[in-house]
């Protein structure tokens, strides 16, 4: 819009001056800012309007923009060869109706200097211009193609790179881990066989149940590992609703767990009762490994600022009764014999007795990070008065959390 007014009013004064503007210059005038206005699309009508109207009236502002397109988007030789024919056949009309015009129409338009002097400016110079703008056009849009380019293989190599880590990942969870949890299933079932009495038959069964479990998430993790790109079938996650049957495996397994709610239960967003659930998951199995049968309570508490509170206490293994004074039968005493060289029985257990188990020192890290993600909290460590502390703080208006 801006270009049309500008060759409209280039176009609208006369050379002779405004005392000589006829009807006519309007016209051509209105015309050369139409062109001008629609020149960004299709540059050969503007030409053309030039051609004639320079030839006609010496409006020379449609043959400038013309010839300023022309440099940008013509390519072949061919259409340059035609752009220059017609500017060669338009200058020399125009010289020929000046000739024929004579007095100041003839100074300007039919002298040898001055003819050349406006091929130059109205055509040459316009014409350069719009080459070296195409020019750096071409050179900017091939440095952004370029940088594309580079961007899409950078890209590219760090997907294969993820691709690649995953896949070995995959192989060595599936070679190490898988079968040692396979085999661990097998020796259960064995000795659910062989079990002595009903108790160690049911802790058998109860561990072949976690282990197979165990192998059916390994075995969705591992798809997921290794084709990331297509949804697996993964069963739902467990959430609070799947709390009382964590808890049941706890007692099973020797520690005293007691479950406390607070508040006014409410149904929350399955991201926050997952999060609930995995809290509850790593406290528990951190007792497991650290305080062997101690005693544990589980607190939830919904208030009424939208935040749930997740605690979990161990307050050490239970009190043993103290047993009743006797007097010992008098016995004669053993033969002391060496130690055997090498660790003594029991090394590596905890207090209690029982092994203790490995664990990489992530499981609280990984918590805090999933809990800030949602905006929430988590605080651990030991107790004064004995034992170990969980505290978490989840907002249940989490976006995306439903």
């Amino acid at each position: 819009m801006l270009l049309g007014g500008c060759v409209f009013v280039a176009s609208v004064v006369p050379p002779e001056g405004l005392a000589l503007l006829r009807p006519s210059h309007l016209l051509v005038a209105t015309l050369a800012g139409v062109a001008a206005w629609y020149a960004r699309r299709s540059w050969w009508p503007l030409f053309a309007l030039g051609a004639i109207s320079y030839v006609w009236l010496v409006v020379w502002a449609p043959l400038f923009v013309a010839s300023y397109y022309a440099g940008t988007t013509l390519r072949r030789a061919r259409d340059v060869a035609l752009h220059l024919g017609l500017v060669a056949l338009t200058f020399g009309a125009s010289v020929g109706v000046g000739k024929a015009v004579g007095g100041r129409r003839e100074i300007i338009t039919a002298t040898s200097v001055n003819t050349a002097l406006l091929v130059m400016i109205l055509v040459g110079l316009p014409f350069v211009l719009g080459l070296w703008t195409r020019a750096r056009r071409d050179v900017l849009a091939a440095a952004r193609e370029r940088a594309d380019r580079l961007e899409r293989e950078q890209v590219m190599r760090a997907e294969q790179a993820r691709s690649q880590e995953r896949a070995r990942i995959a192989r060595e969870m599936h070679d190490v881990v898988a079968h040692r949890v396979s085999l661990m299933v097998l020796h259960a079932g064995a000795l659910e066989m062989r079990a002595p009495d009903v108790p160690t038959a049911r802790t058998a069964t109860m561990i072949g149940d976690i282990g197979r479990e165990a192998l059916t998430n390994l075995r969705e993790l591992l798809g997921v590992l290794r084709s990331p790109h297509q949804p697996a079938d993964l069963a739902p996650q467990p959430t609070l609703a799947d709390l009382d049957r964590l808890l049941d495996q706890s007692r099973a397994l020797g520690i005293s767990v007691r479950r406390h709610d607070h508040g006014m239960p409410r149904p929350l967003g399955t991201t926050v009762e997952r999060t609930a659930y995995r809290v509850v998951q790593e406290a528990l199995t951190n007792v497991h490994r650290h305080a062997g049968d101690a005693r544990t309570d589980v607190h939830l508490g919904w208030d009424g600022e939208g935040v749930l509170h997740v605690e979990i206490t161990d307050r050490g293994p239970a009190p043993a009764a103290e047993p009743p004074a006797v007097e010992p039968p008098a016995v004669e005493p053993l033969p002391v014999e060496p130690l055997p060289a090498g660790p003594l029985p029991g090394a590596g257990r905890s207090a209690s007795g029982r092994d203790t188990l490995p664990g990489a020192g992530w499981g609280l890290a990984g918590l805090r990070e999933r809990l800030e993600l949602l905006g929430g909290t988590l605080q651990a460590g030991p107790r004064p008065d004995g034992g170990y502390t969980v505290k978490a703080t989840i907002p249940t208006q989490v976006v995306g959390a439903s």
